[in-house]
């Protein structure tokens, strides 16, 4: 009886499954994010008539259910899509991490053969302990027996606990290879037991049919970071900038031969607008706590999962540092303290993102993008006066969706013309009617022959001006109005670039294949020779280098994200730098370094190292000079700043300012020098001021 019940329960099992197929799916596309990406699956199915369920298996197990699209569906209906963990089927892993995996458990049954033959010498050993007594009442063991005896019990105890102490000598290697093969594993951070993920889709049709089905879904634990190369030659040359994207991934699923897309885009981002409501003031009790607004700050740096060691310097709002800053990794209770110099070392095992804090100061928190992480600090008074929010530059391209257009895109497909196409657009001149509009494709004007050689995949967007104001820039050629063609911009490496409202895309020609592994995969997005001033500065008053800078103009067309950057200098790697390009400016500067060649020292002057006493109040005077040498075959250019202290306290009074030839602010007390230093000499400046306050107070000079 119980195996009829057996019986039926299969036989239901297998109607209830009957009709839920699990069709091979091929990744063919994947668009990286900055975090997190999206992939495309194809899949043939026949589609029988009336309802079937489609499992597709074998997937991330970190794909977000409300991305999920299919398409290709013809007349098919959707009825549902669900998405699931398979906890009974494990992700695949690469052929290293395969391999790691086997070896370590060959070598724990290496060590459960070994515990195996220990156990038995054990036994054998408290055997032939138990079984010592020689002889009994009755009878006496002869002196040969006794020695022959010992000299047995001698022999085998030695020869048991020699081949205990070799098997324990061999579980002590296996174990530290094991060590080393796990923390080997850990590199490639190989998860134990990842589970896949199964989308299925329940179709209903009418008739039966074949569809090529398109899957589309977002996972996350992918993404992609900017690192450029800097390189300059010399100071009268063009800087080299190499754009290169690191692109990860640990979804599960090794990405083979797959179409690959980076864009800038991050779709975990906030993207719902804020809104503003009035504020009221009221009296408060002073017992109650204070809740202070809190603001999103837009700092646009990316997580690079690759840092492991993270060092900087936290400074206060006048560039000065802070001396017992807190550092913590966001999430967990690591953390350090900055030193009396304001610098910090921080070890990065998890986490992504470091809060800077400090008593008085308001709190910020920077995502772990670069091994190097300066900042400043500014108190927090509770007050918010100007929000600054900084974004990615917008294009705002017209789609003419029209029937000019439609015709361009046609005669663009066509190969062979007999005869020239005639093209005219409603509602423009009628001095010269039979000629045709003015084409200008990416600001050249082209004739109509030129415009069919154009390949209809490479045209971004069509738009037709036949306004007199819009074509008034083309003087008589464009009275019969004017269409202008865009195509998509390409890379020096033949990968297309796509310019959207929000986002830049690159679509990268070659095919890649990249493993689940969380590798880093680099792929060279372009190179630049970037027009640049180089410029050495220096500011003594915080840092007693000569830092050489390169101003960039017209920076926003080369696209950079924020991100770290590898500097080269006259061939030789400098160090690290960051470049960050959401800026208002109309320049972006690098630093490229510190040059050993130029030496600045500031020190302050003995004479002017004394105080008085005027009345209730103390006069201390205050003077320095700094000192530059060129030590370089050739001239240089130096900015050089120092700064004279501004009060905050009517008490305390700044007089007799002497900046020498400085251009001095007097609203933020900088002086500023700009100075043309000749090869191998040297150049002094001076400047001097008094402060009086009254002499029971103390100041922080």
């Amino acid at each position: 009886m119980k195996y009829k019940l057996l019986l039926l329960a299969l036989l239901f099992s297998a109607c209830l499954y009957a009709d839920n197929q699990k069709p091979k799916t091929t990744l063919t596309e994947v668009t990286v994010y900055l975090e997190g990406a999206q992939l495309t699956r194809t899949a043939s199915i026949t589609l029988e008539k009336g309802t079937t369920a489609f499992t597709f298996d074998k997937l991330s197990p970190y794909i977000q259910e409300s991305s999920i699209q299919i398409s290709g569906l013809k007349d098919a209906t959707v009825l549902s899509i669900n998405y699931g963990v398979n906890y009974l089927s494990n992700a695949e892993n690469s052929e290293e991490v395969e391999t790691l995996k086997k070896n370590i458990e060959t070598l724990k049954d290496s060590i459960t053969f070994e515990e195996n033959l220990i156990s038995g010498f054990i036994e054998e050993m408290t055997l032939i302990q138990n079984n010592r007594k020689l002889g009994n009442e009755n009878e006496v063991v002869s002196l040969e027996k006794l020695k022959q005896l010992t000299d047995y019990f001698r022999k085998r105890i030695t020869a048991i606990k020699t081949d205990i102490f070799k098997s324990n000598k061999k579980i002590a290697d296996y174990n530290k290879t094991i060590n080393d093969l796990t923390k080997q594993l850990q590199a490639f951070n190989a998860e134990e037991d990842i589970k896949t993920g199964e989308i299925t889709v329940k179709l209903n049709t009418d008739v039966t049919t074949n569809l090529d089905l398109i899957i589309k879904y977002n996972v996350t634990q992918a993404g992609w970071f900017p690192i450029y190369d800097l390189k300059a030659e010399k100071i009268n040359t063009p800087l080299e900038l190499a754009y290169k994207a690191h692109v990860y991934q640990n979804t599960g699923n090794n990405w083979d031969n797959v179409q690959l897309t980076l864009s800038t885009s991050d779709p975990n981002t906030n993207n719902i607008k804020p809104d503003v409501n009035p504020k009221y003031l009221n009296f408060i009790s002073k017992y109650s706590a204070y809740n202070s607004n809190s603001v999103i700050k837009s700092y646009n740096y990316k997580y690079n999962p690759t840092i492991k060691t993270v060092s900087g310097v936290v400074s206060d709002e006048n560039g000065l540092p802070l001396p017992s800053a807190t550092v913590l990794i966001k999430g967990t209770s690591i953390g350090t303290t900055t030193d009396f110099d304001g610098k910090y070392t921080i070890q990065v095992e998890k986490g992504q993102e470091l809060i800077f804090s400090y008593v008085g100061y308001e709190t910020k928190n920077i995502a772990i993008h670069s091994t190097t992480i300066n900042t400043n600090l500014y108190p927090d008074n509770n007050t918010l006066d100007e929000v600054i929010v900084i974004g990615y530059g917008t294009n705002n391209i017209s789609n003419t969706n029209s029937n000019y257009t439609n015709k361009v895109r046609e005669m663009a497909k066509k190969e062979d013309w007999d005869d020239e196409p005639a093209i005219k657009i409603r509602g423009v001149g009628t001095i010269n009617p039979n000629n045709p509009p003015l084409f200008v494709v990416n600001g050249v004007v082209v004739s109509q022959n030129e415009i069919s050689n154009i390949d209809p995949n490479s045209i971004l967007n069509v738009e037709t001006l036949k306004n007199s104001s819009e074509t008034a820039i083309y003087g008589s050629r464009g009275a019969n109005g004017v269409i202008v063609v865009t195509t998509k911009e390409t890379t020096s490496n033949g990968d297309t670039i796509e310019e959207g409202i929000t986002n830049t895309r690159f679509e990268i020609k070659k095919p890649y294949t990249i493993a689940t592994n969380g590798d880093i995969t680099v792929i060279e997005i372009e190179k630049y020779d970037v027009p640049a001033k180089y410029n050495y500065f220096t500011a003594p008053v915080i840092n007693e280098n000569v830092f050489l800078t390169a101003k960039i103009g017209n920076w926003e067309q080369y696209r950079l994200l924020p991100g770290e950057a590898n500097v080269y200098f006259e061939g030789s790697y400098s160090g690290k730098t960051n470049i960050n390009p959401l800026s208002t400016t109309d320049s972006l500067t690098v630093s490229l370094g510190v040059d050993p060649n130029v030496v600045v020292k500031r020190t302050q002057l003995d004479d002017f190292k004394k105080t008085t006493f005027i009345g209730n109040n103390k006069v201390i005077n205050k003077a320095f000079e700094i000192e530059i040498k060129n030590n370089k075959a050739s001239a240089i250019d130096i900015v050089l700043l120092d700064r004279i202290p501004i009060s905050q306290n009517k008490e305390i009074k700044i007089d007799n300012i002497e900046t020498e030839t400085s251009n001095y602010n007097e609203d933020k007390g900088i002086m500023k020098w700009k100075i043309n230093l000749k090869s191998q000499k040297s150049e002094k400046h001076k400047f001097s001021y008094t402060v009086k306050y009254p002499k029971e107070k103390r100041v922080n000079l």
